[in-house]
């Protein structure tokens, strides 16, 4: 009887000390802002701050702690690791910047339009390999596991790029095409970043790719909730215009589905305003909006971001820990996936 009321005595006290999303941020941002970076050559190292001062959900790196703290309690073990996670994240934000032209994120200048392309390369490159710095910062018994398992993400993380880039010139993308391209550009780190997080708290095999397959399928909706928020987004709450993807005639799953479904007549219309170069950008977006809601492909969108959310919850539920223990990042999945913008 007694041993039964301090095991249970030590389950609350666990349940009551776990740090939900927002404190978790708090803390990472704290740690985050105690970096203190080389400053020569400087044109090297102020892209740098400048980037990590964007700021953003830090989502990643928040579910590396929450990932590590889910088996041992001490989400601070999985710091350096929840610090890699967020300057790999960077690292690729910098180059694809570069790759999409995109002058601006998060209402600032990019990098490369900040200063030049190969500034931006060079700063994306160090903070590559400062990521490995950190992440290489664990006990030897893991390191070789955690090392394999960023290795690994950052090749898929690349490998989902060039498809990007090759299905910008393509004119016959599939959905399963899509769905492998932003598994690999998106979801793999969602994944990568529970998994790394589950193994420095001493989760078991099987547990840790529990915890990987349930990131990486959330890491799916969230990327189609991108997709269907750029068309159907509220501009008030996303922060930006909607319609974007559409004007630069990016091939996002809303666009190849509704190709998909279309019968001929919406389907030559649609590859039309893809092909038009000189049309209005507020007619072109009408247009297209108009045809995604013929066919209802904003279901078919939220159809898909149901399924993955769905499955991700099964991988969630058949963790190895208490449920309740579960909530916080349950909680995240959903900020996730049921946001506008």
């Amino acid at each position: 009887m007694v041993n039964t009321y301090w095991i249970l005595l030590i389950k609350i006290n666990y349940q009551l000390n776990m740090k939900n999303y927002e404190q978790l941020i708090e803390y990472f941002e704290e740690q985050l802002k105690t970096i203190k970076y080389k400053n020569d050559p400087l044109e090297l190292y102020s892209p740098i701050t400048y980037t990590l001062g964007f700021g953003g959900k830090r989502i990643r790196p928040v579910t590396t702690l929450m990932g590590c703290e889910l088996f041992c309690g001490d989400y601070s073990k999985a710091l350096p690791q929840a610090i890699a996670i967020e300057l790999f994240h960077n690292f690729t934000l910098i180059h694809d910047d570069i790759m999409d032209n995109a002058p601006i994120r998060r209402g600032r200048e990019t990098v490369y339009k900040k200063w030049n392309s190969n500034i931006a390369i060079l700063s994306g490159d160090t903070l590559f390999a400062l990521a490995y710095q950190y992440a290489q910062q664990a006990d030897k018994e893991i390191l070789h596991d955690i090392l394999s398992v960023f290795n690994n993400t950052a090749i898929e993380v690349c490998e989902g790029q060039q498809f990007d880039l090759n299905y910008e010139t393509s004119s016959n993308v599939s959905v399963q095409e899509y769905m492998n391209m932003i598994r690999l550009k998106t979801g793999v780190l969602f994944g990568a970043a529970l998994k790394i997080g589950a193994l420095i708290g001493g989760a078991s095999t099987n547990d840790a790719n529990l915890l990987y397959d349930f990131g990486v399928n959330i890491g799916l909706g969230f990327q189609l909730k991108d997709d269907l928020l750029d068309t159907y987004g509220n501009e008030g709450v996303f922060g930006k215009k909607t319609g974007g993807d559409i004007v630069s005639n990016k091939k996002t799953f809303l666009f190849i589905k509704a190709l998909e479904i279309s019968d001929t007549k919406n389907r030559e219309k649609l590859l039309s305003l893809y092909d038009s170069i000189d049309i209005d950008p507020e007619i072109k977006i009408a247009a297209t909006k108009e045809i995604f809601s013929n066919v209802k492909v904003d279901f078919a969108a939220n159809k898909e971001i149901d399924k993955y959310f769905t499955s991700g919850m099964e991988c969630l539920n058949k963790l190895n820990i208490p449920n309740e223990n579960k909530q916080y990042i349950k909680d995240v999945a959903v900020k996730m996936i049921d946001r506008n913008k």
